[in-house]
């Protein structure tokens, strides 16, 4: 008792409520400055440079920061493994209201938020080792497979073409042709999307591989839909 009186910051507390736990505010603190480190590396380092998006960007570091301290700090209401498994059910099948998030922004999602749901649900039977190496090891898998395994990064655009003829599957070549002609691009496949025979027009989204110098000088938005008279 006396050792506690001793501390007025452990005993002091408001409704309740302590004013601050220093070892715990601490522990708080570090794991915070490791998980955002992780996913800048994951983010900024890694992503970014491929794809030059912005607005994921933001997007990533937002989850990264309000998955951990959801974790951390609700860690000990005794949720669980439940828990765990609620955050990612619940931010997993995340759709925005304009576009569909793409299958590699979504995987980069996933990612996020598994690192910030380790970092901050690990408790004390977890070595600061098993968590480092984790990280590590994610870290690791994911320039490894951007970096030097998938060395070309696959690109979209979404056009609309005039030449409705050359949406028939017997004139595919002849579709490829002329998008690369008209865009400059190495369109390599095309997906035909909504078609209007009203207009003779039709959305025809096109992919392309393109190099770090290629991509910086085009839309940072590679869906805008483009006209091709």
């Amino acid at each position: 008792m006396e050792e506690l009186a001793a501390d007025p910051l452990v005993v002091a507390r408001l409704f309740g409520i302590k004013y601050i736990n220093t070892e715990d505010f601490m522990e708080l603190l570090v794991r915070f400055i490791f998980n955002f480190g992780m996913a800048l590396i994951i983010v900024r380092a890694i992503y970014y440079p491929i794809t030059r998006r912005k607005d994921y960007l933001f997007t990533y570091l937002m989850f990264s920061v309000i998955v951990f301290f959801l974790c951390q700090l609700l860690s000990n209401v005794k949720l669980g493994l439940g828990f765990a498994l609620g955050l990612f059910a619940i931010f997993g099948i995340i759709r925005y209201r304009t576009d569909p998030i793409p299958i590699k922004e979504m995987t980069y999602l996933f990612v996020v938020i598994g690192l910030a749901a380790i970092n901050g649900l690990a408790n004390k039977k977890i070595s600061y080792a098993e968590l480092i190496f984790t990280n590590v090891s994610i870290i690791t898998i994911t320039y490894v497979l951007e970096k030097l395994w998938l060395l070309k990064s696959e690109s979209r655009k979404t056009v609309m073409i005039e030449k409705i003829d050359l949406i028939k599957p017997k004139n595919h070549a002849l579709l490829l042709e002329d998008l690369r002609e008209r865009t400059g691009l190495n369109i390599h496949r095309t997906e035909i999307g909504r078609i209007d025979f009203l207009r003779d027009t039709a959305r025809v989204r096109v992919f392309y591989y393109e190099d770090e110098t290629v991509y910086s000088s085009l839309e940072e938005d590679s869906e805008h839909e483009t006209t091709l008279d």
